[in-house]
């Protein structure tokens, strides 16, 4: 199959990746029952021979087990080439509990774990998950620095980090790319994270691009949610009365432009510049292949105002998340000069 998906640079330390990703946390579960592992192979298998390269997963996704899967679908001869791994650690289990944890050892005994479940000698892309507030990013980073020397690590990225927080980390280690959320329908990090990273030269990989499937689906999603799909819990999924009319709005557009509301919502991300990379998740063949066509949509510089009015922040209700304890907002760490007050030696 001939690639449908350019690539780009991500950041500017040398990175190269599909312009749109894969978010694959769906595919172990997290939206409700456990998937096919076959048919999630040969999802990923599809989006490998589309041109979707850039796959991105967790060490909590499942937990453990999406690792496995994107390691298992790697065993195909010559896909792990084809690929660019971006995985993340950040939370630690404690007595079936997760607590974000940036300590050093930490760092350095999740690395190895995930480089056993993926089953490769090297993480492409490598995140901290989530800023542990009580560690200075300056000492999470000095040890991802150590494993980039060591060549477990080729590049490091944060994600759901402060600007202050991306400063501090880059002068440690250069950080090739920040990861926050950032749809139609969630776009706090324009007000500080987008030009703290095009200063700096990092590129931005956009999460959950479709509002958590919300701009493709509008209240039916929310109707058909299954008991234990965590975004019931989701202040804006339970303020759906209200935020339906983004989606419509939005919807409406995407008729007169002949393509999906999904596909209008990502294309307003591709349109946003080229240090861009959304990851939309899916499980369905048939979501993927229109996530892709995305790519093929062209916005006028009118169409971009007018989505961003109909999506203007005072248009949705509900926080984004049901713990903005860990997003960006809250992820500033104690000055380094604590630390070594606190331990003797850094």
């Amino acid at each position: 199959m001939a690639s449908m998906v350019p690539k780009l640079k991500l950041g500017s330390q040398g990175l190269v990746v599909s312009a749109q990703g894969l978010g694959c946390m769906g595919m172990s579960g997290s939206y409700g029952p456990l998937k096919s592992e076959s048919d999630m192979i040969h999802l990923l298998h599809h989006a490998i021979h589309s041109g979707v390269t850039f796959l991105d997963t967790s060490d909590v996704y499942g937990p453990y087990t999406n690792e496995i899967l994107i390691g298992k679908a790697l065993k195909e001869t010559g896909l792990r080439e084809k690929v660019q791994i971006a995985t993340k650690f950040g939370f630690k289990l404690i007595d079936e509990n997760f607590e974000v944890s940036g300590d050093p050892a930490y760092v350095r005994s999740a690395c190895e774990a995930s480089l056993k479940r993926l089953d490769v000698d090297c993480i492409d892309l490598y995140y901290v998950h989530r800023i542990d507030i009580r560690v200075p990013i300056e000492i999470t980073m000095g040890e991802l620095k150590k494993l980039v020397e060591e060549g477990k690590v080729k590049y490091v990225g944060l994600s759901e980090a402060s600007g202050s927080t991306i400063r501090r980390a880059h002068a440690v280690h250069p950080i090739t790319a920040v990861q926050n959320e950032w749809s139609l329908w969630t776009r706090d990090v324009e007000d500080e994270i987008v030009s703290t990273c095009r200063e700096l030269g990092i590129g931005i990989v956009a999460y959950s691009p479709i509002g958590w499937g919300f701009l493709a689906a509008g209240p039916t999603l929310v109707e058909n949610l299954i008991v234990d799909d965590f975004r019931k819990n989701m202040p804006r999924f339970q303020n759906v009365e209200h935020n339906k009319t983004v989606f419509e709005r939005v919807n409406s557009m995407a008729t007169r432009k002949g393509c999906t509301a999904a596909q209008l919502a990502l294309a307003w991300l591709h349109h946003q510049g080229s240090d861009v990379v959304p990851i939309p998740g899916t499980t369905k063949l048939e979501n993927f292949d229109q996530n892709i066509g995305a790519l093929s949509v062209k916005l006028t510089a009118e169409e971009m105002s007018e989505l961003e009015s109909i999506a203007s922040s005072d248009m949705v209700k509900g926080e984004r998340n049901a713990h903005m304890q860990l997003t960006w907002m809250n992820s500033d760490t104690p000055p380094l000069s604590s630390w070594k007050d606190n331990q003797g030696t850094v």
